[in-house]
């Protein structure tokens, strides 16, 4: 084990202690040396499990996960990873809390961290809601926690909102530093639109995308259908990344542009611009009938784009005809991505979707574990 040991010890001993306590809500809100510490951590976290060396840090301790939203692989990896870690998980529907009964976000950040040690959060389907509740929830814990003296770090990870879906991201980064030799800079990724009846997807992960690959020094593609546009501030930031990394940002409205030559491609589906803004009212309405009435129409706009998946011609076009297809999962097969293309990538998304288990372990970790580097290389030698 000693390249894993050389790894560990070379972990940034100052940016570790600098991320001492801290939730993740966006990633845009740490900086990119904290952000590659973090996935560094994440890389011996997933080596030390491969080499089935336990990592038992936070034992007896609870932690607690809020799902206002459909999940699988996330709650999957948040189970996983609190487990690894020695802790009990526990996966929550958003319709167990009493929001809808009128309690606010702060009330319930106190009643789950009073009990809790980590609390992870998804509330990804209304623009404008889901990171302001996981900000008012976290201060609701410390709140709490500072009023009885309790001096528990009791951090909030985003496991996505209507902004960013920063577990995802940085998992998909993981994937494409351990694919492609851990330099990305000059690496072409398109960010694409793609068809999907199912439903109007929330905009989070291409927002993420952007805001992150373009730190890195890539050429980052965005692609979709007119009417598709994400929040402003999130194409400002990726804007604003890109000239501080040296890469590049583009956004344009043909697909088959934006695989030409791509060295990544990530096709996938979210609702049209205009009706998620019309969620917001009709959400703060309370009206579950409007909020159905929308999804049926930004379902019907998507109808009028089925041209938009990820098929062989489109993926013959990317460089070398030999693109990395990526995916947070699940797609939809027909329909966002062609049988065949699938199943030639079916083992490189599967990898792309474990990293994530490994990030929630690293969040939590740096947050909540004071000698982080020292407690891992003793567990190593312990081995």
């Amino acid at each position: 084990m000693p390249e894993l040991h050389d790894r560990i010890e070379a972990l940034d001993a100052q940016v570790l202690g600098e991320l001492e306590g801290r939730s993740l809500f966006l990633t845009r809100d740490w900086s990119t040396s904290e952000l590659m510490t973090l996935l560094d951590v994440a890389d011996c976290f997933h080596e030390l499990d491969r080499s089935q060396i336990a990592t038992p840090l936070f034992e007896n301790e609870l932690f607690l996960s809020l799902f206002f939203d459909a999940s699988t692989r996330t709650r999957s990896a948040w189970a996983g990873a609190a487990a690894r870690l020695g802790a009990r998980p526990l996966v929550l529907d958003g319709k167990s809390t009493q929001v809808s009964h009128g309690e606010t976000a702060e009330e319930t950040g106190a009643m789950l961290g009073m009990n809790a040690h980590a609390l992870g959060v998804r509330h990804d389907l209304i623009l404008g809601a889901g990171n302001r509740f996981m900000r008012d929830a976290h201060r609701g814990i410390a709140d709490y926690l500072r009023a009885i003296g309790d001096s528990r770090v009791v951090p909030l990870v985003n496991l996505q909102c209507d902004v960013d879906h920063p577990t995802q991201t940085l998992a998909d980064l993981a994937w494409l530093r351990e694919k492609f030799g851990g330099d990305l800079k000059g690496k072409t990724i398109t960010m694409s639109w793609a068809y999907s009846p199912s439903y109007a997807k929330p905009l989070s992960v291409a927002q993420g995308i952007i805001t992150l690959m373009t730190r890195m020094g890539m050429h980052v593609r965005l692609a979709h259908p007119e009417g598709y546009e994400l929040m402003p501030e999130t194409l400002s930031d990726a804007e604003r990344f890109t000239r501080e990394s040296g890469g590049s940002f583009e956004v344009g409205h043909d697909m088959d542009a934006a695989f030409d030559g791509a060295d990544i491609v990530y096709p996938k589906s979210w609702g049209p611009h205009d009706l998620m803004l019309e969620r917001v009212a009709a959400n703060e309405r309370g009206d579950h009938a409007e909020l159905a009435a929308i999804e049926a129409r930004a379902l019907d706009r998507n109808r009028s784009a089925t041209d938009w998946i990820c098929d062989e011609r489109r993926m013959k076009s990317t460089a070398d005809g030999s693109a990395l297809y990526m995916h947070c999962l699940p797609a939809d097969i027909g329909d966002e991505v062609t049988p065949t293309v699938m199943e030639s990538a079916r083992l490189d998304v599967a990898r792309e979707a474990n990293k994530k288990m490994y990030v929630i372990m690293s969040m939590l970790s740096v947050a909540k574990q004071p000698q982080l580097r020292e407690v891992l290389l003793s567990l190593l030698d312990q081995r």
